[in-house]
């Protein structure tokens, strides 16, 4: 197990990806919601051959909103309709054994059907929820209400960017240069890379917060979330997974 974390792996910061670009997304008004947790209890939920990633001595858990206005296939073929969503997802953070950092998702909640069963296929535990953004925007405010159907999970969650200062402290990058998802398919361990330009990111304060889907992915968290983090956006692009 890594006892303290390196510097933020640069290497998907920019737009090239390993072999074939597979889809192209531009992701907005995303909010970052962090509570420090210990590595052990994230240990279990981690496809084979990956380990908590840890800063200062612990990993993360996170509650990530933010709306996806554009998807192409490739670079070049537009989904106007099937790529425009909201998404909300719940993460832990990786590290592999040749020292790639990356993401494990726990959940993601999207607003569209026809996506969130095409990513199901691919194996990602996407779920058709009720999901749109909460607030007018970055100048009053900027969060996301997502309640999934049947009413087995909701959550509400709102900021209040300070657009005036960067957030460019050691922990906030950790927290999202990562350029790279672990995926468990079939018994084996994928590494989906992904590239974009370094995340502008500003410090939030935490207007509202009413979660239930930490719980329903298996995390009591006490207390206001550690770190609070918003950004305009990035384009990102996805190249071909690797086999661990």
């Amino acid at each position: 197990m890594s006892k303290r974390a390196g510097p933020p792996d640069q290497r998907g910061s920019g737009t090239a990806v390993p072999g074939p670009v597979l889809l192209e997304q531009t992701w907005a008004d995303a909010v970052f919601l962090h509570w420090r947790i210990p590595a052990p209890a994230a240990a279990s939920r981690l496809p084979p051959g990956t380990e908590p990633d840890v800063f200062e001595g612990v990993t993360w858990l996170g509650l990530i909103g933010f709306r996806v206005p554009a998807t192409r296939l490739g670079t070049v073929l537009p989904l106007p309709w099937l790529g425009s969503f909201t998404e909300v997802n719940v993460r832990l953070y990786t590290r592999d054994r040749g020292g790639r950092q990356g993401v494990v998702f726990l959940s993601l909640d999207a607003s569209r059907l026809g996506f969130v069963l095409a990513a199901r296929a691919a194996g990602l535990p996407y779920v058709w929820s009720r999901c749109r953004p909460a607030a007018a925007g970055p100048a009053q405010g900027c969060g996301y209400d997502v309640e999934r159907r049947r009413g087995t999970a909701a959550s509400r969650f709102a900021v209040l960017p300070d657009l005036g200062r960067e957030a460019a402290d050691p922990l906030s990058l950790w927290l999202t240069a990562r350029f790279g998802l672990h995926h468990r398919l079939a018994g084996r361990t994928l590494y989906l890379p992904n590239a974009h330009r370094p995340w502008p990111l500003h410090p939030a304060v935490l207007g509202r917060l009413e979660d239930g889907l930490l719980a329903a992915a298996g995390f009591a968290v006490q207390g206001p979330p550690d770190s609070v983090l918003f950004s305009p956006g990035v384009r990102a692009r996805f190249g071909r997974p690797a086999l661990h």
